[in-house]
């Protein structure tokens, strides 16, 4: 029987507990407030907007300095979270396949000046042409997606987008990793049907297509309308002239129906939300690859700042035990509120329930040691040292303004 199988077996309680433990053995340094900071992020009433106020939570037995302390100098190995997080119930649909949605979530910081290794992340507005790029740090996440309507999910990896870095190449590591951890847990044998990957419009769907070729994947892209493709230009004709054969076939621009050829497959399905769908498919299409920018370069390598990367993942941890506490879970709802089934309860419903579902989990963290505060600053004196204050994306890979630009946007070319 493999790993997953025997996860799953377990009960929902001695799953979570299961979690518990392997996630204390994750925190290498100051492992007890790490491990607490990450119940208080689970108890807390509402959204946490400030991180020093996850400090009063009765869950957080420690003070505000070791909260920072945690944050700052703590050291959580994160290639056994990875592991760990691999070895989670993960959903399937209907057909026995695994399902990841890869997207990229900006942690927006316009004012962090003195902050290292930001870069632009392009942010869309509510009105037309209401874009523009914030500096800040982009994380990619690569979650299993639960069918049906529902706010679930299974994260399974999650990776810093520092400046200069191809998010394609990146892309296609973290699903190839992804790929490498469930199969080694079990979720993934040879008998099953391939791993199904969907994308938003702003990747590179066929760079990353011809990065992961080798890989038993099949991709799911969102194109945006105003793509262009060729049809295969044949065997090569006889030029009286001479010449360079044809590279591309008869052009299609899906902004323009007058250039759609009879279509190779067309399905209709009725929607209960949008009424009638059709769509249209034509087989060979290719777009035409520039001898520029991504498909030619080098890959540099840079430092990551610990402390954002440290919290993202304890925020993953926590959002990891909400979703093992599921099945634990009754429904507190407001007044105000429908009630749901258990098996149909929401991350928030959850959420409000988790304090009186930790009881009864294992918590290795230790009580807290008697300590006295150290003298500080000495009084009057001021903190003479300046700060440094680095550019955004000063680390440039395909020309100066590399990192200007929206965080993925391919030409409409390819």
């Amino acid at each position: 029987m493999s790993i997953a199988d025997c996860l799953c077996a377990v009960e929902p309680a001695g799953a979570l507990s299961r979690f518990r433990r392997g996630y204390y053995a994750c925190l290498y340094r100051r492992a007890d407030a790490p491990f607490e900071l990450t119940d208080a992020v689970l108890c807390a009433d509402g959204p946490v907007r400030s991180l020093v106020e996850l400090a009063l939570e009765p869950e957080f037995r420690r003070g505000h300095g070791a909260l920072y302390d945690a944050v700052n100098t703590g050291w959580v190995e994160i290639s056994r979270l990875r592991a760990l997080l691999a070895t989670t119930p993960v959903p399937k649909d209907g057909e026995g396949r695994i399902v990841l949605a890869v997207d990229v979530t900006s942690w927006l910081r316009p004012d962090a000046d003195t902050s290292p290794e930001r870069r632009f992340c392009h942010v869309s507005g509510y009105g037309a042409n209401t874009g523009q790029n914030v500096p800040g740090r982009p994380y990619s996440f690569v979650a299993a997606v639960e069918p049906g309507r529902t706010s679930w999910t299974t994260v399974l990896d999650a990776v810093r987008v520092r400046p200069g870095d191809d998010l394609t190449e990146l892309t296609a590591d973290q699903i190839r990793e992804v790929h490498a951890r469930l199969t080694r847990s079990g979720h993934l044998d040879q008998d099953d049907p391939e791993l199904l990957v969907v994308l938003d419009s702003g990747y590179d769907a066929t760079r990353l297509a011809w990065l992961l070729a080798d890989l038993p994947v099949e991709l799911v892209a969102r194109v945006r309308s105003d793509r262009v493709y060729y049809d295969d230009p044949g065997e090569p004709a006889y030029r009286p002239k001479g010449g360079r054969p044809a590279r591309h076939g008869r052009r299609l621009t899906l902004a323009d129906p007058a250039t759609w050829r009879e279509a190779d497959l067309r399905t209709r399905n009725d929607t209960r939300r949008y009424g009638a769908a059709t769509a249209a498919g034509w087989d060979r299409m290719h777009q035409q690859l520039q001898r520029r920018g991504p498909w030619a370069g080098q890959h540099p390598a840079s430092e990551t700042p610990q402390p954002a990367d440290r919290w993202t993942w304890l925020v993953i941890a926590a959002y990891t035990q909400l979703r093992l506490a599921r099945p634990l879970a009754e429904d507190a709802r407001r007044p105000w509120e429908r009630p749901k089934p258990a098996r149909k309860l929401s991350p928030t419903r959850v959420r409000r329930r988790f304090r009186h579902i930790r009881p009864g989990m294992p918590s290795p963290a230790e009580v807290r040691k008697p300590t006295t505060p150290g003298p500080g600053r000495p009084t009057g004196r001021r903190n003479t040292t300046r700060a440094p204050r680095p550019d955004v994306g000063q680390h440039h890979r395909h020309g100066a303004d590399h990192d200007r630009t929206a965080l993925s946007n391919p030409s409409r070319r390819g």
